[in-house]
């Protein structure tokens, strides 16, 4: 794996894979993450995309962040790092983020998060204010109003999880970056061989197959509305407290919403409350 190269103290270091490599124990099982620099701690969070690292979305920057910052990659569960998990890998990941920083004993952070890492740290931030200090998000907040939805990247992505193709997995690359020489071979194949790992592709179909999203898109449509005002608009139901759903055998914190890209998971308000995109 080559290393990236920075200027920490003052001196030139080379980051590796392997030099900045850690893990942590924890009840729900070990969790991988990359530490380097000093200062402020840093929270790096990366997205779902097919073949994704933490290591790999952050290893162009890390060496610069570093000068400045204790910068902590974390790797969620159920992307082929750290252990896998059993429930929904957004619900999951959350979880890792409480379990991670109480591990590492650290009340605050600044934290950056890509995509889906963006919507688990903004999550984060909702429900614990107290611990995150800043916050960043690169394309993880908030929806497009002048786009179709899902977008061609969400579009391509279900595609090729429903059928791995090494020229489905390219497509998707493409469609991710603006300069088409970023799609290196050497890129192509590292992200190809942990997107077909059998285990990391189980998990990703529960969040991105076709089939889930048509069932969670006939799930919202049929929730109820009800009618305010004279003219009895139509309007979303009321946002709920917050609260306890299931997935699989882990609990996780709710909120009622009806974004037809979120993923649904069991509630006691409405049976359809969603979490995270």
């Amino acid at each position: 794996m080559s290393g990236i190269t920075g200027s920490l103290d003052g001196m030139t270091t080379e980051l590796t894979h392997e030099g900045t490599a850690r893990e942590l124990n924890t009840d729900r099982g070990v969790l991988r993450y990359h530490e380097a620099g000093e200062g402020p701690p840093l929270l790096l969070l990366h997205g779902s995309g097919p073949g994704v690292t933490g290591w790999r979305n952050y290893r162009g920057v890390l060496a610069d962040l570093a000068e400045h910052y204790r910068c902590l990659v974390l790797e969620f569960p159920g992307f082929g790092v750290s252990d896998p998990c059993e429930g929904h890998p957004m619900a999951m990941a959350q979880f890792a983020v409480a379990d991670f920083l109480d591990g590492l004993g650290l009340s605050q952070v600044a934290t950056i998060g890509n995509s889906m890492g963006g919507i688990v740290a903004t999550q984060f931030a909702i429900g614990s204010p107290e611990r995150v200090s800043k916050l960043v998000t690169i394309g993880g907040a908030g929806r497009s109003v002048f786009a179709p939805s899902p977008g061609e990247g969400i579009r391509l992505l279900m595609e090729f999880t429903d059928d791995p193709t090494r020229e489905k997995l390219v497509r998707w690359l493409h469609s991710m970056v603006y300069d088409p020489a970023i799609v290196t071979e050497e890129l192509i194949e590292e992200r190809w061989a942990l997107a077909t790992e059998a285990k990391t592709l189980e998990i990703a179909r529960r969040m991105y197959s076709t089939e889930r999203s048509r069932r969670v898109a006939a799930l919202l449509l049929r929730r109820p509305q009800h009618r305010t005002g004279r003219n009895s608009t139509r309007s979303p139901l009321p946002r709920c407290s917050p609260g306890v759903a299931t997935t699989g055998s882990a609990p996780s914190t709710w909120r009622c919403c009806r974004c037809v890209n979120c993923v649904v998971v069991s509630c006691t308000c409405s049976r359809t409350a969603v979490i995270g995109r």
